[in-house]
């Protein structure tokens, strides 16, 4: 039976900025999820049992605040009615953080929900990119977001999207970080998803320069104690490089409906979140059915799902035969190789070159020159490594 992981939903594909680096297609469009659509997803997905062991649901590919606060009171409530009392369950919202005011805040920090904010660093390195429809910077506007979310307590983390710019300055990126408090910090690279073609990626030796970034980001952070409690890319990389040798890597992102992804319509997809929205004749745009008309239970035998998933699994199977890297990974992130290299079946990417290949590297040459881990042969919990000056 499948398990269901992570549950997206798009409550609207609107978003109120126009990052450079958007790959998502139809931003513009101020449609909203129906309440119908709603209730006919959460009641099949309870009915279902494939979120017995827990659902994290994240509210995201458009803005998720440009929907007033009562559409989610009223959405958590139907949710909560619906949702088995064993089951547990916990709202993101992933945000530009632009229009965070006094009342979302107190909101955010009345319903518990977990918030990731995406912010490129210092104003002239976010400017870059997080721009409205004009061209206008939004940094003044997300780190007042930030700001009303520290006054009131609530424990968030950013999230950064690298470019070569950024990737340059690990030192203003930290001093920004440390600044404003923000103690969770997780790295995206910008990549080639979509009509989006990344620059960086195009750059001779852009994985070593993000090895060297993550390398004096690191160092930085531990030479600093209590600043930076968390970067997602070592902890995550840690947790993999140490842990124990019967525990087996389980790729999410090349499990079907580990992550199910619902767009504002209550069309349906799996594997890899950004696929849902793009568009792809192949894969009749990678969507298996519509909750609104479809059973959940019956999308395991569409004939989609078998093809994506037979794609899918013969890359994986290619990298496990090829890849050194291949236990940290678990044959990588469909999203890109269809994008990068053109298909589902085949190999490594750029993307996983950088974020998990040098990153592994990082861990296994602090590890080098730290010493093994204790003579027992048990992994040490993620954190344990410093960086060497």
């Amino acid at each position: 039976m499948p398990r269901i992981q992570l549950l997206v939903v798009q409550p609207t594909p609107f978003c109120n900025i126009d990052c450079r680096y958007c790959y998502l297609p139809d931003r513009t469009n101020k449609a909203v999820v129906a309440e119908d659509t709603l209730i006919n997803l959460f009641s099949q997905v309870f009915a279902s049992g494939w979120a017995d062991q827990g659902l994290s649901v994240v509210w995201h590919a458009g803005e998720p605040m440009v929907l007033p606060i009562a559409f989610y009171r009223h959405a958590f409530a139907l949710i909560d009615g619906m949702k088995p009392a064993d089951v547990s369950l916990v709202h993101s919202f992933q945000t530009n953080g632009t229009l965070i005011d006094d009342a979302w805040a107190d909101f955010i920090a009345e319903a518990g929900i977990h918030i990731g904010v995406s912010i490129d660093g210092p104003k002239r390195l976010h400017d870059l990119n997080r721009v409205t429809r004009s061209g206008r910077g939004t940094f003044d506007k997300t780190v007042a977001g930030i700001r009303r979310l520290r006054e009131r307590g609530v424990r968030f983390h950013v999230i950064s999207v690298l470019t070569a710019e950024s990737l340059a300055a690990p030192q203003e990126m930290f001093d920004f970080y440390a600044a404003e408090g923000i103690e969770h910090v997780c790295f995206n690279v910008e990549e080639s998803e979509g009509a989006h073609r990344s620059e960086s990626f195009g750059q001779v030796g852009i994985e070593d320069v993000y090895y060297r970034f993550l390398s004096e980001f690191w160092r930085l952070s531990t030479a600093h104690p209590g600043k930076i409690r968390y970067i997602r890319e070592i902890e995550s990389a840690q947790r993999n490089v140490l842990r124990p040798q019967e525990a087996t890597f389980f790729n999410q992102l090349a499990t079907p409906f580990a992550v199910t992804s619902m767009d504002w319509t209550g069309n349906i997809a799996t594997f890899s979140p950004e696929l849902l929205g793009l568009k792809n004749p192949q894969y009749d745009d990678f969507i298996l059915g519509n909750i609104n008309r479809d059973r959940l239970v019956d999308l395991p035998d569409r004939p989609l799902l078998k093809r994506m998933q037979s794609d899918i699994e013969a890359g994986v199977a290619m990298c496990r035969e090829s890849c050194e890297y291949f236990s940290i990974c678990g044959g990588g992130e469909p999203v890109n190789k269809l994008f990068e290299n053109g298909g589902f079946a085949t190999t490594e990417t750029t993307y996983c070159r950088m974020t998990k290949q040098r990153v592994t590297d990082l861990i296994l040459d602090r590890l080098e020159r730290v010493g093994s881990p204790a003579a027992t042969g048990e992994a040490l919990p993620a954190g344990m490594i410093a960086p060497v000056p």
